[in-house]
């Protein structure tokens, strides 16, 4: 029962798939008149051309690329590049603390594993554990921060020329803004 269930399965997906296939239109479409009845006449055709959108040529200004290649040897020189300056400093300022952090607790690890190792302890062990799962945490904290610069660094270098500006119109140019007031004297 069950390879038939997985037999009707690709059988099924297979015809969804050729269906799309089939759906395809060409930019080029001939109609043909079936609603003539002489029969010494051609066949009347109709050619029609569908035309194409306008194909918009944008260049990035920044290439997400480099961004990410200067993110992924020192972490923050994408956002640097992409001249968001405000967010080196935090992540070199967070990325500092958990390397302190990481740094001293594998320092406690390595002091109460080698306690352990010379006075077994079960409170020795614990604190070597404790430290341990501490130290691998920050760890993993510093991985995360490090492929969250990453993708900043890309994504930022992506909507380097998005306009964010409040004064845009539909096709996109930047409207000026008017302002008008009246005073009443009494």
């Amino acid at each position: 029962m069950r390879r038939i269930c997985n037999w009707s399965f690709v059988i099924s997906h297979l015809f969804i798939w050729m269906s799309f296939a089939y759906s395809q239109s060409d930019s080029l479409t001939t109609i043909r008149d079936t609603t003539s009845t002489s029969l010494g006449k051609e066949k009347d055709t109709i050619s029609v051309t569908l035309s194409q959108p306008p194909s918009t040529n944008f260049k990035s200004t920044k290439s997400p690329m480099l961004a990410l290649g200067l993110s992924a040897v020192i972490p923050g020189a994408g956002q640097i590049y992409t001249e968001n300056y405000w967010k080196p400093p935090i992540i070199w300022g967070i990325s500092g603390y958990w390397i302190y952090e990481w740094i001293t607790l594998n320092n406690k690890y390595k002091d109460f594993r080698e306690r352990n190792l010379k006075y077994p302890n079960e409170q020795y062990q614990r604190l070597r554990n404790f430290y341990h799962d501490e130290r691998d945490k920050f760890a993993w904290f510093l991985g995360a921060l490090y492929i969250l610069n990453l993708v900043d660094a890309y994504a930022g270098a992506h909507l380097y020329d998005f306009d964010v500006s409040p004064q845009l119109t539909l096709n996109g140019k930047v409207v000026p803004k008017v302002t008008a007031s009246v005073r009443l004297r009494l």
